[in-house]
């Protein structure tokens, strides 16, 4: 018993027990397309046959455009590069990028929606102010105008992460500061709070022991949701030609860039496989994000019990022996 609720208060298990139907399918779905992400990600040395930027191998140079063949199973892309390798090691990448820009986002919208929050007055306002002011303007344009004036254009894999996630990073600090500020707003003028302040605690003590403790229960959702935005983000920069050079780091957007001409001449193995793992990666992390949202939802998971619960069901659990039975009525 005692490992049977331990387990369930995973996030995952805890989320997969809480599921019924549909939900429970697209809530597998998105984490096995996100599990395959990671293990590409993560197992990429040892899963690619060549190196993102080998050009030749024992039996000499790979050749630019050729079919899919035992050598190379998705083809080679029009620089010369083996596509399959390509596709493994762009999962990499994103994965980098998305993790930098997500604990940069997340770490910095926090700190200022908590202090806008609940400080409140002119600093609030300016926060506000330049929030709004961030959020209105184009996602990609902006982030196109931050990685230039960061990195110039394109750069080596170092530089390049970081210029990808600062770029997308300015972009999501507006979306957790509203979410923190508005929780930050609410939580404040709660009782405990207010006892906190009775008895002498200290402002900084108040902020981050108390609200904030009680102001990012929502976070995990946005998280999934702009991890995916993240990688849609990074394939748009690169695609665009803003992105890091293919000699520093497979990138899956590039690669769909120079694909372009290879698809009016019939050629397909060069942009289908950066294509679909660009599809599947975010929709897996969507399905994830959505799944939590509806569970995290009560009138969505009341309504599910609703409908799995049979009419004698529904009146039984109305039934005050049942509830003093459960400690509900005394």
């Amino acid at each position: 018993m005692a490992k049977r609720r331990v387990l369930d208060r995973l996030p995952v298990v805890h989320q997969l027990r809480q599921s019924v139907g549909l939900q429970r399918g697209m809530l597998v779905a998105g984490l096995v397309l996100t599990a395959i992400f990671l293990l590409c990600a993560l197992l990429a040395p040892w899963l690619a046959p060549y190196s993102y930027s080998q050009l030749s191998g024992p039996d000499g140079n790979f050749g630019a455009q050729q079919p899919p063949s035992g050598a190379h199973l998705l083809g080679t892309t029009v620089g010369g590069y083996d596509v399959l390798s390509r596709v493994i090691w762009g999962a990499q990448t994103a994965l980098y990028v998305v993790i930098v820009a997500i604990v940069l986002s997340v770490f910095i919208g926090i700190l200022l929606g908590l202090v806008s929050g609940y400080l409140g007055g002119w600093v609030d306002r300016v926060l506000v102010v330049i929030a709004d002011a961030i959020y209105a303007f184009p996602t990609l344009l902006l982030a196109i105008v931050v990685a230039i004036a960061i990195s110039r254009g394109q750069s080596d894999l170092r530089s390049g992460i970081i210029s990808a996630a600062a770029s997308i990073t300015v972009v999501f600090i507006p979306q957790y500061f509203r979410v923190v500020r508005a929780e930050v707003i609410r939580v404040k003028s709660e009782a405990f709070v207010e006892s906190a302040k009775v008895i002498g605690a200290s402002t900084p003590r108040i902020m981050f022991r108390h609200v904030l403790r009680n102001s990012t229960r929502t976070l995990p959702l946005i998280v999934t949701l702009n991890a995916s935005e993240a990688i849609a983000t990074l394939a748009a920069l690169g695609f665009l030609g803003f992105g890091i050079e293919p000699t520093a780091a497979a990138e899956w957007g590039y690669d769909l860039n120079k694909a372009l001409s290879d698809v009016a001449a019939g050629i397909w193995w060069t942009s289908i496989p950066p294509g679909i793992a660009i599809v599947l990666t975010i929709l897996g992390i969507t399905l994830i994000g959505e799944s939590l949202n509806d569970l995290a939802d009560p009138r969505l998971r009341a309504r599910r019990r609703a409908k799995a619960q049979t009419p004698a069901d529904a009146v039984a659990a109305r039934q005050p022996t049942s509830q003093e039975f459960m400690g509900e009525v005394q």
